[in-house]
C-alpha cells in the first residue's frame, strides 16, 4: 500500500505528479498513473514530449546562465526531478539565484526538502493566476531584484491556464515587471488546428481527459502562443518543436517525424 503525506488526497489526480510519472518519478499516485495511461493511448509520444520539456528547461537555463543571468524566477515548477534549474544554473554560475514557484503544497515539501541546505535559492506557495501576489510575495520580493534582469521561466505552466484565467494577462503583466535585459523563457502545448483535422482530433481528445480529470489542458495555436511573447525581441531559432531549440548533443527525447504538440522558445526584453 503506497504511503500518503499529511494533506494529500491520492484519490484525486495532481498535475504535478501527473508530469512527474511522466519523467519517470516516483512521487505520483494509481489516479495520476491513470490520466498518463489513458493519454498515452491518445498520444503515443505523450511521455517524450514531457522529456523534450525537461530537456529544453536545461538547455535554455544553461545558455541564460552563460550569457551572464543570475536571477531566475521559475513559474509552475512542479516536483523536483534531475537537473533542476538551480542545480544547472548554480554549476555555472554558483551565486545564482533561484526562486520556484508553484501553488501545490506537495511541490512545496518536496522542494524544502531538496533545497535545505541551499541559501541562495527559494521555494514559494503562491498562484500564478496572481501574477501581482507572485511578484509581491515577500520570499519573492526580498530575493529576486527586479531592477535587474531576470529570467522567467514558464515551462509548461500557461496550457494549465483556462481561456478565462486570462493567460495572455498574465503573460503581459510579468512582462512589464521585467527589467531591461531581462528574458522570457516558455513552453506550450500547440496545435495546428483544422488544418491538420487527424491532428486536432487527437489533441482535443487529450483536452478533454485534462479537462474531465484535472481541471485545464489547452492546446493552443502558433499565433497565440508568440502573443506571450509581447514585444520582446525573440531568439533564434524562433518558437519552435522543443529538441529543435539549440541542442547539444545532450537530448534523448526521440519525437516523432511530423507534427509536435509542444513548442518552445525564449525571448529577450529590449534595452
Amino acid at each position: 500500500m503506497e504511503k500518503v503525506p499529511p494533506g494529500v488526497n491520492p484519490t484525486v489526480p495532481n498535475v504535478a505528479r501527473v508530469y512527474d510519472y511522466w519523467l519517470d518519478g516516483k512521487n505520483n499516485y494509481a489516479v495520476d498513473r491513470a490520466i498518463v495511461e489513458a493519454s498515452n493511448k491518445v498520444l503515443p509520444d505523450a511521455p517524450q514530449m514531457a522529456r523534450a520539456n525537461r530537456e529544453f528547461l536545461g538547455r535554455v537555463v544553461r545558455y541564460l546562465a552563460q550569457s551572464g543571468i543570475r536571477q531566475f524566477f521559475d513559474l509552475g515548477s512542479g516536483l523536483p526531478t534531475e537537473q533542476n534549474v538551480h542545480q544547472v544554473a548554480q554549476a555555472i554560475a554558483p551565486e545564482a539565484r533561484v526562486v520556484y514557484v508553484d501553488y501545490d503544497p506537495v511541490v512545496l515539501a518536496h522542494g524544502r526538502a531538496l533545497l535545505a541546505d541551499n541559501g541562495s535559492t527559494r521555494i514559494v506557495t503562491a498562484d500564478v493566476r496572481r501574477p501581482e501576489e507572485v511578484v509581491h510575495h515577500p520570499d519573492v520580493a526580498g530575493f529576486i531584484d527586479f531592477r535587474r534582469p531576470v529570467a522567467l521561466l514558464m515551462f509548461g505552466i500557461l496550457h494549465h491556464f483556462n481561456d478565462n484565467e486570462r493567460p495572455h494577462d498574465v503573460a503581459a503583466y510579468l512582462r512589464t515587471e521585467l527589467a531591461p535585459g531581462s528574458y522570457l523563457a516558455m513552453s506550450n502545448f500547440h496545435t495546428p488546428g483544422p488544418d491538420m483535422p487527424e491532428v486536432h482530433a487527437k489533441l482535443s481528445e487529450m483536452e478533454r481527459i485534462g479537462q474531465e480529470q484535472v481541471g485545464s489542458v489547452r492546446f493552443r495555436t502558433r499565433d497565440e502562443l508568440m502573443a506571450y511573447f509581447g514585444d520582446f525581441e525573440l531568439l533564434d531559432p524562433g518558437l519552435v518543436p522543443l529538441p529543435e531549440w539549440r541542442p547539444d548533443g545532450t537530448e534523448t527525447a526521440q519525437m516523432a517525424d511530423g507534427y509536435h504538440g509542444i513548442l518552445g522558445g525564449v525571448a529577450r526584453k529590449p534595452w
